[in-house]
């Protein structure tokens, strides 16, 4: 392989990492904001540390550590930065696979368990609310309000503690809450988005891919040339 191409190469595989870095950031500060005002924790009482602000936190320094290993690896010419970025890599998109097949050999149980959790923290809201504590009933009236819904299957969820953001409009009477749960919207939401999320998920397994193959390439023209560890 000419100089030329590895320089070629080297620089491409830096300002896609670099490009990666910059994502990584802005998810991990957006995952920060999220979790100094809204965790919604209290939807999944089972899986609270893995709420929405926790996950993008997770992912955000996820993405920029492995992103800042493959742009000074690639820039550098590190050997070492290089296969430790192959690795991880390698590592994420067996992960990512391995959900994936979860997900949809799991895909009754875990319908089964969400179904069950935003039953129970439905309860836990009610209990709550009566006690004056707000704080659980916050995430139930933002995803009511967002999703138009009400109660996990309808109305009749929350007793005779129904709160306004089940309503329609200001002032309501009973016949005008939200007659769908959420949990179908919820459902509803997800498979109006399978296919976009699909292919975001074969589009990132194909940058990973990528990734790997321009990183190895370096790592052997490095120890071919025996620049050694730089």
């Amino acid at each position: 392989m000419s100089q030329s191409c590895l320089n070629c190469l080297k620089y491409t595989m830096s300002v896609v990492n670099f490009i990666c870095w910059l994502c990584g950031v802005s998810i991990l500060g957006l995952g920060i904001y999220l979790m100094m005002n809204s965790k919604f924790s209290s939807l999944i009482p089972t899986l609270s540390s893995l709420n929405i602000s926790n996950s993008l936190v997770i992912i955000g320094t996820i993405v920029t550590c492995i992103s800042f290993l493959g742009f000074l690896g690639a820039l550098k010419e590190n050997r070492c930065l290089l296969i430790a970025y192959f690795v991880l890599l390698f590592i994420l998109m067996v992960s990512e696979l391995a959900l994936a097949c979860a997900l949809l050999i799991y895909e009754r149980e875990i319908e089964t368990f969400f179904k069950k959790d935003l039953l129970h923290s439905l309860e836990t809201s009610k209990a709550t609310s009566k006690s004056g504590n707000t704080t659980a009933q916050d995430d139930w009236d933002r995803v009511q309000t967002t999703f138009q819904c009400c109660g996990v299957y309808n109305a009749s969820d929350w007793s005779q503690t129904v709160p306004g953001s089940c309503c329609r409009y200001t002032d309501c009477n009973p016949r005008e809450y939200w007659t769908e749960g959420c949990y179908e919207k919820f459902k509803a939401w997800f498979e109006n988005n399978f296919l976009s999320t699909g292919a975001g998920m074969i589009g990132l397994c194909i940058i990973e891919v990528l990734g790997m193959c321009f990183s190895m390439t370096l790592f052997c023209h490095i120890s071919q040339s025996g620049l050694g560890y730089k």
